[in-house]
Formats: C-alpha cells, structure tokens, sequence
C-alpha cells in the first residue's frame, strides 16, 4: 500500500529506486517524527527515472567529456546563467557578471562556470557535472520520449491508497504536469521541495499545460498544496508558488544550512513534516 510517493531531481542518474529510497526515508521519517506520525518504509515509494538521463558506456573515466563549448543549447545556457546569477547574489565569493549584456557573449558559459566553482552551494561539483545537470534540464522539456517516460515511472506507482506525493526540484516539475494529466486521481495531497516551478522563462513558460496570463492551471487531483523553500536555495529562484499557482498553496520558508537545496535536511524539517503528517490524517 503506497500512500506517499516520492519524486527526485536531477542528478540521480546512478541511484536507482531502492537505493534512493534507502537515502530518503530516514529524514523523511525524522520530519514525520517531530509532528507525531510514523509512517512504514513499505509504505513509501519512490518514483525514480534517473536511468533514463544515465549516459551510455564511453571511453572516459565518470561523466562524458563536456565543457563550455558543448554547451550549443539556449536552455542548457540559460540555466546555467541563472545559478551564476542567483548565486553570485548570494555569496561575495561568486564573481557576478559586470553587466547583463555580457551574459550574451560567447564567454558567458565559461564565465559562469568559472564563477560557480567559488561557490559554497555548488561546492564539489566538476564543470562537467554542471553542463550534465543543466542538459537533464533541457532533456526533459525538449525530448517528448524522456519527458513521456520520466511521467511514467511516477504514474505507475500512485494508486488509491496514494495520500502525499512529496518533489523535489525538477521532480516537481515532474509531478506537477503528471497530476495535471491525471483528472482521475483523486484527494491527492502536494508538496514540493525547492522547487524551480515558478521560474519564469527556464521552466514556468514551458509546462505543460501552459500558463496563460502569467497564471499555471491548477491540479485537479490536488486538494492541499504545500512548497517548501530555503531563501539560499539557488535552484529554487523564485520562493513563492501562490501568486502563479494558486492562492491555496500554504508557501513555506525553512533553514537548512550549507545544503540548501539538498533533499534530506528539506524532509528533516519540522515544517515538511507537518504538510505530509496533516495529509496521512
């Protein structure tokens, strides 16, 4: 019996759904813990799909050779532009551009990656990590087979006893569209975690169903919606989904630390925990 179902992001491209479950479930359980409810591992699920974004054997050791050149797509730019501009907004050690004019040039991408690696919130990642994560971006929107197959593996898994389904980043993206697809579910609590949704021009303009007049169209299946959001999260540009999702949706502020956008202090937190234990009943 499935009553929450778990949703990811990008960069999961080597887990699988057992292990990331594995990952996830003791801070989702801590969260739960701080609200009195408890909730069995058998009871949770995960809807993974980071397979479909792993990359084919290849004669380089890790991640395929990729670096600023690669980066041809306007969306792979884009993305990458705005972490290099969230980020340097937030940290004094992130160069930012001098004008944004300059984010035009050929240089940009070098540039922004350049910055990105001062950056306490990209802390450890390669360049060509950084392009990886940006592509899965752009993969999702711009190839009908992965977006189709990534809204499948989530679909197969929400059953009748499905009460929650709790997204992270992209993977909010994810459940979003999925459940705007699926007027048959029904009583479905939201919550999403670092969400980059309302992110106008990279993600808000391109989903689907879409937006019209600056406002998305709301879920039918969704009765409660909860999005949760550290201020430091640079992923999760814009903090606030009510304005262009709805004025139901309860938008919430948390800490957590260094990894702001990391998924499991977003579950430890009190107050995601209150939106999943208020949707178990």
């Amino acid at each position: 019996m499935t009553r929450i179902v778990l949703v990811h992001g990008i960069g999961q491209q080597l887990a699988g759904p057992h292990s990331l479950l594995d990952d996830w479930y003791p801070s989702l359980a801590d969260g739960l813990a701080l609200n009195g409810c408890r909730v069995q591992r058998s009871e949770v699920a995960a809807a993974f799909y980071g397979d479909l974004f792993r990359p084919a054997g290849h004669r380089s050791v890790g991640l395929p050779d990729l670096e600023a050149d690669d980066v041809t797509n306007s969306l792979e730019r884009d993305v990458l532009l705005s972490w290099w501009q969230q980020a340097a907004r937030q940290e004094a050690l992130v160069p930012g551009p001098e004008d944004r004019g300059r984010l035009r040039t050929p240089q940009a991408v070098q540039r922004a990656l350049n910055a990105l690696s001062h950056s306490s919130f990209f802390a450890g990642l390669s360049e060509r990590l950084l392009i990886f994560s940006a592509r899965q971006v752009r993969r999702y929107f711009t190839e009908s087979a992965v977006r189709e197959g990534v809204q499948q593996r989530m679909s197969t898994l929400v059953s009748e006893s499905t009460r929650v389904i709790v997204a992270h980043s992209l993977g909010s993206v994810v459940a979003y569209e999925a459940l705007c697809s699926r007027p048959d579910w029904r009583d479905i609590v939201l919550v999403t975690l670092g969400s980059p949704l309302a992110v106008r021009n990279l993600i808000f303009d391109r989903l689907r169903p879409t937006p019209t007049d600056g406002r998305a169209r709301w879920p039918s299946p969704v009765r409660r919606w909860t999005n949760v959001a550290d201020r430091g999260d640079v992923v999760a540009l814009v903090k606030t989904l009510a304005p262009t999702f709805g004025d139901s949706i309860t938008d919430r502020l948390v800490h957590n630390g260094a990894k702001a956008h990391d998924v499991r202090p977003y579950l430890t937190a009190r107050e995601t925990g209150e939106a999943i234990a208020a949707a178990l009943g």
